[in-house]
């Protein structure tokens, strides 16, 4: 069994995949805003770290064409990666928000402009497919994405995408769009400091229509982008420690086991980062652990 395999897989819609997979944005530097003040990731650096991922049993990406820093695109690095790979990887990447070429954000996509989008990530990819698509919601003023997802369940009949999922979203949203085109897959932030989705019954409501449920932000938590800092959690500490793991590892293994429907997309360019994060998902935590992890941020160990 390889490393990714060891949490068991889930199927988007007829793909089945790894629950533990790769989140690409960091490829491009530190975040979607890229770093260009640093050192770019060389190219065949990323393809290596990319290709070890998938040796370690990770067949799901998820990639947007608007991860680019001002010297490198992630979707250009997946695609080379995929050239030069022989298996198969399921690539999920999102449409919505926009960048122009230098970097700065665009409001959110007009439904009539989401083909333009599949298509920029049509050819960034090399495919002439996607296999998942997300529609992301970009900010709280979306109140209904109906003709959103209809312009992309358009696309879907029309061959340029297999499945469709969703991103930033709310339960209200899921059952609009579920009354569109099937949902595989719904993107949203989540983690033991940031637990929304607990409480709008996010995670329980894929669970029960059979939804991959795929937190982001999973590990940084509230610092999102930021570059990873030192754990502050005393009760992470406390189950590390038990299990001679990382911080990092405990927090993935604890969405993990929020359901079998949970994915998980860390994302990193350092090679024993990738490893650790792959590993986390052979992970057991105990009942008494899930416990302790589940009570409030700052109660004592």
């Amino acid at each position: 069994m390889s490393a990714a395999a060891a949490a068991g897989t889930w199927k988007l819609g007829d793909l089945e995949v790894n629950r533990v997979g790769y989140g690409a944005m960091r490829l491009t530097g530190n975040g979607v805003k890229g770093n260009s003040d640093g050192t770019p990731i060389d190219r065949d650096v990323a393809v290596r770290l990319l290709h070890s991922a998938f040796e370690q049993g990770v067949n799901h990406i998820d990639t947007a064409a608007f991860y680019f820093s001002p010297l490198r695109s992630a979707n250009e690095l997946v695609n080379r990666a995929l050239a030069s790979w022989r298996g198969d990887v399921v690539v999920v990447t999102k449409v919505g928000p926009g960048r122009d070429p230098s970097g700065e954000w665009l409001t959110m996509a007009r439904p009539d402009q989401l083909r333009g989008q599949v298509e920029e990530n049509l050819r960034q990819l090399g495919r002439d497919h996607l296999d998942v698509l997300n529609l992301r919601r970009n900010g709280p003023g979306t109140a209904s994405i109906a003709e959103h997802f209809g312009a992309l369940a358009e696309l879907r009949e029309a061959g340029l995408v297999r499945h469709l999922g969703l991103s930033n979203v709310k339960p209200e949203h899921v059952a609009e769009a579920q009354a569109i085109a099937p949902v595989v897959c719904v993107q949203n932030s989540y983690g033991l400091d940031w637990r929304r989705a607990d409480e709008s019954g996010m995670v329980d409501l894929c669970r029960e229509q059979g939804i991959a449920f795929v937190p982001f932000f999973a590990i940084s938590g509230l610092r999102r982008e930021a570059v990873p800092a030192q754990e502050q959690d005393a009760r992470v500490h406390t189950v590390a420690r038990a299990h001679g793991a990382t911080p990092a590892q405990v927090r993935l293994a604890w969405t993990l086991h929020r359901g079998p429907h949970v994915l998980a997309i860390p994302g990193t360019a350092n090679p024993a980062h990738l490893s650790e994060n792959i590993a986390a998902g052979a992970l057991r935590l105990t009942e008494e652990e899930l416990t302790l992890l589940d009570k409030p941020a700052g109660t004592d160990a």
